[in-house]
This record gives structure tokens, sequence and C-alpha cells, in this order.
């Protein structure tokens, strides 16, 4: 369901490849605990991996980019992970009504993973000192704003008491990663854009909502690392 989100879906859209975890048994899926997220991040390679290379500034080819960094809350709850999404508010300049991870652009001389917290606690109240940032996901860059990306993975004791800024956020929702990973949620499809062709992008449907772009890139790495722990 697409809701207000505008989809600039080009001509020749064609479906791309399955997910990794398409096929795999339900049991698989299913029973996600922070614990296997806390060993994916451990063993990622480069960027994901944990240490002081989180509070390493982007550098100054990124930043003619507008460097942004986002959190990627996860939190456990009857044995499965969740992960904490809010749908951006209609007073949001650009990317009105899509779903979207707690973040925003850096401001001048702060670290990405200080911003990316900064930004959750603005956004949804989640408290900077909870989270134990656990590893980075691979930056990317989005389609239309050209938006470097930073993601850091944040892992809370429990599950937060959120506090939507209205000015930011219309809605904030959790979804489990096993209901992420379930059948007929995600699919990829093939974009040829200028530059860029042949480049996949990311969907999952959900019951109330569309997630897709660099928000559904960095589910879909992160459920990539996860899936591999089994």
């Amino acid at each position: 369901m697409a809701g207000r989100q505008v989809i600039p879906r080009p001509p020749g859209a064609r479906p791309g490849r399955p997910a990794p975890w398409a096929g795999l048994p339900a049991s698989v899926r299913a029973g996600v605990g922070l614990d296997r997220v806390r060993r994916a991040m451990a063993v990622a390679p480069g960027p994901t991996r944990p240490g002081p290379s989180l509070d390493v500034e982007i550098d100054v080819e990124t930043r003619r980019q507008r460097p942004a960094a986002v959190l990627v809350p996860l939190f456990e709850e009857e044995g499965e992970t969740r992960v904490v999404l809010t749908r951006r508010s209609s007073q949001m300049r650009s990317h009105t009504g899509e779903v979207a991870f707690p973040g925003g652009r850096l401001e001048d001389g702060e670290a990405a993973v200080a911003a990316a917290l900064r930004e959750a606690a603005e956004e949804v109240g989640i408290d900077a000192a909870a989270v134990e940032v656990v590893g980075q996901l691979s930056p990317l860059t989005t389609i239309r704003g050209r938006s470097a990306i930073s993601s850091f993975v944040g892992l809370l004791p429990a599950r937060p008491v959120l506090r939507p800024c209205p000015a930011e956020v219309e809605h904030a929702f959790d979804v489990a990663l096993a209901d992420l990973m379930a059948d007929g949620v995600a699919h990829e499809e093939r974009w040829d854009i200028p530059g860029m062709p042949d480049r996949p992008i990311h969907f999952f449907d959900l019951p109330h909502d569309l997630v897709w772009g660099a928000t559904a890139r960095i589910l879909y790495d992160l459920l990539g690392l996860v899936i591999a722990q089994t």
C-alpha cells in the first residue's frame, strides 16, 4: 500500500532476484533474537564491524552528497527481534508519507553515529544512552536526493516508549524481522536510471505500509546478514 508515497517507477521496470531468505523454511526465518543480530554484525565485513570506525566523520568527497545518518533501532519481544520504523510527516518538504528510519543530515562537525542517535531522540524519543550500537551497515546513496546515508544498528533493552515529533513523524511503529521475511512481503525490481542501469530497488509490502527505497535497502542488507547466521 503506497498511500501518499510517490514511487518514481521508470518505464521498463522489471522483476528482480528473489531475496536470500526466499524459499527457506519458516522455522529458519522465525525466532530471530537480538543475539543472532549481534552475531551477524560481529562477523559482517567492512563498515559493518563495530569499533572506533563508527565515530569517524564522513570524508570531504562524501560530504558533497549531503551526508545523512539513520539509526536502525531493534528490540526483542517474545523471542523475535522487532525494528522501529516511522512514517514521515506531511509537513516535511520531501519524501512525504514515506516509511523511514529515524535519522537526518549531519550537523557541521558531527560524527555520523552521533547524528543517528540525536535524530532518533528528536524524532521518536529514543534515549541515546539506552542504545547499544553494534555495527554499521554498508553506506548507500539515495536515487532522488543523492544523499549519502550511514546506517547504524542499535539494540534496545526493551520495547521503547515512542514519542513521535509531529513536525517530522506522522506515525511510529514496529515490525518483526520474521514478518519482513515472510512469504510475499519482500520483492525486488530492476530499474534503469540515468547513470545507474539495472539498479536493484527493494520493496516490503506490509499490511498498512509500503517500504521501499533506501529504507528497504537497509532492511534488505540487515536481513541478509542475519539470515546468514543460521
